[in-house]
């Protein structure tokens, strides 16, 4: 009897490279020479996991604009403070999320609060960035930040967990709705849990392990792997081999063209160099170079 329900298999694993910013430490799989992006997942920066000691310097993102795209960041452990060029304001504690949409531009600055710079302690965070169309390229800008007791924890067989961010699950649906119907997730699983999750057909998935080990279907993957997957299956199933965390989510694929330049993503060379005037001139809310 054939499966109504396949299980994706593995295309490939990639990695993340050691890029250490400053004090902090980081490890980037995502992009990489051999993969650009994961479309529409174009960058992942995953920060610790560290210790920092009392009267340190904290994070080092002061203000620096965006335009063209989303940023994602899960805080893992520690704390995180955002103030940004549109008046948002917030601190997200561990097991938060911070959801911006740079739209037509915005200067954010992501740093430690004071109490974690004076205090020091544990500290790991991730930050992924998400492509938006050309349609959505110069939308107006927005922010969301969401405390971990408003973020669902959805209880899997076996005592694992979806944290759910965005998209729906089970009936439940996550605090953030996605401009681009994004599904977006953390997934705790012990030893020995299976796990069966949502790969719709035609949509790209995104998982990088973020500790732990897993089993998905022969393809044994390790902490600090992203996962490409073949579009074999409208599901994906594992079996975490030790305590796991894992990044997951789905997406539409854009299938526009992708031209980057530092904070800047946009679809010609010619918007880049109009993101990088309008910065210059002042237009992203009156703040400039």
């Amino acid at each position: 009897m054939t499966d109504p329900n396949p299980s994706r298999t593995v295309r490939a694993q990639h990695p993340a490279m050691r890029d250490d910013i400053a004090d902090l430490v980081t490890r980037r799989p995502l992009p990489t020479a051999d993969l650009p992006q994961v479309d529409p997942f174009l960058f992942l920066n995953h920060h610790g996991p560290q210790t920092y000691p009392p009267d340190n310097g904290g994070l080092p993102f002061g203000p620096h604009p965006h335009r063209g795209f989303e940023t994602v960041t899960f805080i893992l452990a520690g704390s995180l403070a955002h103030h940004d060029s549109a008046g948002h304001e917030s601190v997200i504690q561990a097991g938060g999320v911070q959801w911006m949409t740079a739209g037509s531009g915005l200067v954010h600055a992501e740093l430690s609060p004071d109490a974690f710079k004076r205090s020091g302690g544990a500290l790991e965070i991730l930050q992924l960035w998400i492509n938006l169309p050309g349609r959505l390229k110069m939308v107006r800008p927005r922010y969301i930040g969401v405390q971990a007791p408003a973020i669902p924890a959805i209880p899997l067989e076996r005592g694992g967990t979806i944290n759910l961010v965005s998209g729906s699950f089970g009936g439940t649906n996550g605090p953030i709705d996605s401009l681009t119907g994004i599904f977006m997730a953390t997934i705790a699983l012990p030893a020995g849990c299976r796990a069966t999750l949502p790969a719709p057909a035609g949509r790209s998935v995104f998982l990088y392990v973020v500790r732990g080990s897993l089993r998905i279907a022969d393809t044994l993957v390790d902490r600090w792997q992203l996962v490409t997957m073949n579009a074999d299956g409208d599901t994906v199933s594992g079996e975490a081999m030790e305590d796991s965390l894992l990044l997951f989510g789905h997406g539409d694929a854009i299938d526009e063209p992708v031209v980057s330049h530092g904070p800047f993503v946009m679809n010609t060379r010619e918007e880049i160099t109009q993101a990088i005037r309008d910065y210059q001139a002042g237009l992203f809310d009156g703040v400039a170079a």
